[in-house]
């Protein structure tokens, strides 16, 4: 189950983000050729935050081992709350340690295309540092941030600061709450603060 976000010019970009821009730079007609070149920032879609996004000494996104990235998984639904998810949300959930998980919130239901929505379901402090306590190996939510509204990013950082990996920009909406097998692949960039990635989802493995 392919859970990436769509990649275009019409994508949804965080805040004031440049746009994205695809521009030929061989054309068929001519070349009997296609090649294009691509300008966006490392977070836009699906991507996967570093330690260095939001912490001074943090490690860069090539360090991240993939063992992080890829395992067990559950995808917990959450599409019931209106503005941000708490421990006291989650505490319930069965999340157990070295396991993946995956938020299903309202926000899937936006348009990958849509103006950003400065109202998105956020995964607060709280349950930041409860996900933390319980030592998962990865986050991920079905927007292209994980926090708002909140000083100092103290999500990331509970997060980011326990070596928990952060996968953000997610497509949920067709997925049902449950376990299942993730593959979450970023590029290769070194050196950088976050990755795109590609993330797909198993039944069983």
């Amino acid at each position: 189950i392919d859970i990436s976000w769509p990649i275009s010019e019409e994508t949804t970009q965080w805040k004031d983000d440049r746009p994205i821009q695809i521009r030929d730079t061989r054309d068929w007609e001519k070349e009997h050729a296609r090649e294009s070149r691509l300008s966006m920032g490392m977070h836009t879609g699906t991507h996967i935050d570093a330690p260095a996004h939001f912490l001074k000494d943090g490690s860069t996104v090539e360090k991240i081992p993939l063992t992080q990235l890829i395992g067990p998984c559950q995808v917990i639904d959450l599409t019931d709350l209106q503005d941000k998810i708490t421990k006291e949300k989650i505490q319930n959930k069965n999340i157990v340690p070295d396991q993946i998980v995956l938020f299903k919130t309202k926000n899937s239901s936006l348009s990958p295309t849509a103006k950003f929505d400065n109202s998105f379901v956020f995964i607060e402090e709280s349950a930041a540092n409860y996900l933390a306590s319980k030592k998962v190996k990865a986050v991920g939510i079905d927007y292209i941030g994980i926090e708002r509204s909140q000083d100092g990013h103290p999500s990331h950082k509970a997060l980011l600061g326990n070596g928990i990996a952060i996968i953000e920009g997610l497509r949920l909406q067709h997925v049902s709450e449950g376990v299942y097998f993730l593959v979450c692949l970023p590029l290769n960039f070194v050196g950088a603060e976050g990755s795109l990635a590609r993330a797909v989802l198993f039944k069983q493995i």
